[in-house]
């Protein structure tokens, strides 16, 4: 499945997102329910901020592909983070964690800070949306 990538001129360009996801139709929605940095056990996998958004981004390819999907028919993520700070100041060891699981597919995307996560220990929460094939 091709998306058609929506990002208007009088924008700007957007750096590792993009504006609009255009999905054909035909395909089947897959709604990824908000995924943090936890193990198989429900245990946090680490206290650091960047291996949980390599964990959270994880959890959500697993569920895209168990669904019979792959990354790049991911269409939105929504990331949550309870420090907005720590993601920019280490915005590129976690662009190393983004390209190792989506390559170079960026759907559109929202990063917003929040109080809190369910889990106390939680940093990041990754929810997605994706258009898997008929």
């Amino acid at each position: 499945m091709t998306f058609k990538l929506i990002n208007p001129a009088s924008l700007g360009a957007p750096r590792g997102y993009s504006n609009g996801v255009l999905t054909p139709a035909g395909g089947s929605l897959l709604f990824v329910a908000g995924q943090i940095g936890w193990d198989e056990n429900r245990t946090i996998v680490s206290d650091d901020f960047v291996q949980q958004f390599d964990r959270a981004l994880a959890n959500v390819v697993t569920v895209v592909t168990e669904a019979g999907g792959r990354p790049d028919q991911i269409a939105r993520l929504v990331i949550y983070v309870t420090d907005k700070h720590a993601y920019v100041t280490r915005r590129e060891e976690v662009g190393q964690c983004y390209r190792h699981h989506m390559g170079k597919h960026f759907p559109a995307m929202a990063l917003v800070e929040i109080k809190a996560l369910v889990d106390d220990r939680a940093k990041v929460e990754i929810e997605a949306v994706a258009v898997l094939n008929p």
